[in-house]
């Protein structure tokens, strides 16, 4: 059901939409646990430590999903708020033309750019073959990818957050099951949780473009719209690229990150494998409630109701920090035994390396999440300079503090200080950056 984030308190309007975009994103986060989860334990740490190794080399692809995501939903966002009907049409087909052709340019650079990726960040050489398996197959599944992101965001443009929950509930699901009887029945290693992944991302996203199909058929316009407009693939370019710039940015830095974090050893790549994936599923819902953020203030930017996105960062600041509180706890205090569903017992030095991350790193989530909700306004009324400069600041710290810090400790706990660090002074410049912003439309 299309929703008017226009009308209506801030506050309810937000946890309504919101809401099923973070049981969205506690489901897309089951996919890379599920992976982990049963790598570690049906195949062994080294399968663990290469599923993780190849996670990281496959956010550049996500990166790109991203921001074609973003670019469409902002855009669409806009004129679904201007009750511009027509012109939304086509600027759901021109972002579906765009990325269906970044899409082949991903793959082909993809196919054959993986191993010596792989060799590039010094992926030890008995995890380099189930690593590279396990990227050959995920970047076959790449139009899955983009396009359900796109489908995606199209729902959330129309302010429908429950649709893409229910298919990503179910997708996620399945995709547990199928690994377990890839991994465990047909004893298919690696392989079989890639090939579990492509399955299910495959079907999720062929449902769910169909559904946005037959949704934007139902809405009437005067006149048939045109299949591409490049006034709209502009603005669409506009939001998308610093969009993909920056997560391809991130996704580079954390590689780099994680070349440094190879030189320590299997284990310690096996704990952070673990430990990561438990912080990016908050990280991720602190992203996707931001991108919620961003829907919302596209759209009364579009309506011209610009008090209304000075209310929307007050709410959205309030969910995320209800987010960051049972997280804190539950991973400072129960993180060893959530890192022992992905951990033999007996990998010692994996599991201290996954608890030092979590404990430094989840007090300061009520750090990023407050960045992450002015980066989800900035983004939404278009002020990528600022978005990027924060965003920027973040990863630049991280890298360097990683790479000093961990030389001067000689051990991986220089690597994690770093984060809270890049976290702290990006969330300045972004919160500064969305105040300006706020002004500047309030004046108007």
């Amino acid at each position: 059901m299309n929703r008017d984030l226009t009308e209506g308190k801030a506050e309810p309007v937000l946890w309504k939409f919101c809401l099923p975009l973070f049981g969205s994103v506690i489901f897309q986060q089951l996919y890379n646990i599920a992976d982990s989860l049963v790598a570690g334990r049906f195949i062994g740490e080294n399968a663990l430590a290469a599923v993780g190794n190849s996670y990281e080399v496959t956010l550049i692809f996500i990166a790109f999903s991203f921001g074609c995501n973003i670019g469409c939903s902002v855009v669409v966002s806009q004129l679904f708020g201007a009750r511009d009907y027509g012109r939304m049409k086509t600027a759901v087909s021109t972002a579906c033309i765009f990325s269906a052709v970044l899409c082949a340019v991903l793959m082909l650079a993809g196919i054959p750019g993986c191993g010596p990726l792989l060799r590039l960040i010094h992926t030890p050489e008995e995890l380099l073959a189930d690593s590279r398996l396990y990227l050959a197959i995920y970047v076959w599944g790449l139009p899955f990818v983009l396009f359900y992101n796109i489908a995606t965001g199209i729902f959330s443009a129309l302010g429908d957050s429950r649709t893409p929950f229910c298919f990503l509930a179910a997708s996620s699901v399945s995709n547990i099951a199928v690994d377990i009887l890839f991994v465990k029945a047909f004893h298919m290693g690696v392989a079989g949780v890639a090939w579990a992944t492509f399955l299910c991302q495959g079907v999720s996203c062929a449902l769910a473009v169909i559904t946005v199909w037959k949704r934007l058929k139902r809405i009437e316009v005067k006149e048939k719209p045109s299949l591409m407009d490049l006034g709209i693939l502009k603005k669409i370019v506009i939001i998308a690229v610093p969009s993909i710039f920056q997560q391809s940015f991130i996704s580079v830095g954390n590689i780099m990150i994680q070349s440094v974090i190879n030189g320590f050893g299997a284990s310690v790549m096996a704990g952070y494998s673990a430990a990561v994936k438990l912080n990016n599923m908050v990280i991720t819902s602190f992203t996707t409630i931001g991108n919620g953020i961003s829907n919302y203030s596209a759209q009364n930017l579009g309506a011209r109701k610009y008090e209304r996105i000075g209310q929307g960062f007050r709410a959205g600041l309030k969910m995320v920090w209800c987010l960051c509180l049972p997280f804190c706890v539950l991973y400072i205090f129960l993180g060893k035994y959530l890192l022992l569903l992905f951990l033999e017992q007996g990998s010692v030095d994996a599991l201290l390396a996954g608890r030092q991350f979590l404990w430094i790193l989840s007090p300061f989530y009520f750090i990023v999440s407050a960045k992450l909700v002015a980066d989800g306004i900035l983004r939404g009324t278009s002020a990528m300079g600022q978005f990027m400069t924060a965003t920027f600041t973040d990863l630049i710290l991280r890298v360097v503090l990683a790479h000093v810090l961990s030389g001067y400790t000689g051990s991986a706990l220089g690597i994690w200080c770093a984060w809270p660090v890049g976290w702290t002074v990006a969330m300045v410049i972004s919160v500064v950056f969305y105040r300006r912003k706020v002004r500047a439309l309030g004046k108007q």
